[in-house]
């Protein structure tokens, strides 16, 4: 059988894993701190004939060997943390991050996740949840009788409110972040949800504008850091890897079906 049949076809199977990545990608062009994904690849074990510097005479060696590859897998789907851009809400219980850092939350399991996803909302306790009820932590709760429209989060996070008839608002809370040395290293569960590995080393906390620490904008989220036509122009390129290696394919096909027509 003709080594280039599996060579194609692993170039096929990477292609696939490519456009599955960019789909992934587009579908969530509109959602909130979302970061976009991409894929990387590294060829297969060679085959070697003869190594170069194998020598040709008493004197001389050969300059170049001869190997032949066996064809691509997927190396790696790395994760990109540029910032996205910003969009007023309006919305007071809205956050984002500029620069470096993530908010943590409580997940449902009493285990921590880390998001860049800002657009909390505020339960009936007066406490800071996520849209699925995740607590942003450390615990963030408003005291009651509190005016929502007094509501303000400074660049550093310090939280401060207005109570009832208070003429002046109170420190109420602080809002930390929390970034890593290798965020590419996080591992994405769903739901704009991030968990420590031990790729990603252990998370840093401190106060936002402080240390590397990014800022929080109040009232203001972060969209998606996909590019439309980024993604576009690169699902054009993988759609024609996808075709090259399939006529590769069909090339060897063709070569085989001659060979076996040699007898007639």
């Amino acid at each position: 059988m003709m080594r280039s049949l599996w060579t194609a076809a692993s170039g096929m199977t990477g292609q696939q894993f490519n456009i599955d990545t960019i789909s992934n990608n587009l579908s969530n062009v509109n959602t909130t701190g979302f970061k976009q994904s991409r894929a990387e690849f590294e060829d297969l074990i060679y085959l070697t004939s003869r190594i170069a510097g194998t020598p040709a005479t008493e004197r001389t060696v050969l300059p170049e060997g001869i190997q032949v590859g066996h064809g691509v897998k997927v190396a790696a789907s790395q994760k990109i943390f540029q910032q996205g851009s910003l969009q007023s809400t309006g919305v007071a219980s809205d956050m984002a991050v500029t620069g470096e850092g993530f908010f943590r939350v409580l997940l449902q399991d009493g285990t921590v996740g880390y998001t860049r996803d800002g657009s909390f909302k505020i339960d009936s306790n007066g406490q800071f949840v996520n849209s699925n009820g995740y607590r942003l932590q450390p615990d963030l709760v408003l005291p009651p009788g509190f005016v929502e429209e007094s509501l303000s989060i400074s660049q550093d996070g310090r939280v401060t409110v207005k109570v009832g008839g208070d003429d002046e608002p109170r420190l109420v809370g602080q809002v930390n972040l929390f970034r890593f040395v290798n965020p590419a290293g996080l591992n994405a569960l769903g739901q704009n949800i991030f968990k420590i590995t031990q790729g990603s080393g252990e998370a840093i906390g401190g106060r936002p504008g402080q240390d590397g620490m990014g800022k929080i904008q109040h009232k203001f989220l972060e969209n998606s850091n996909v590019s439309v036509v980024k993604e576009m122009v690169n699902m054009i390129v993988a759609q024609r890897a996808y075709e090259l290696n399939s006529k590769a394919i069909q090339t060897s096909d063709t070569m085989l079906g001659i060979a076996n027509n040699l007898k007639r």
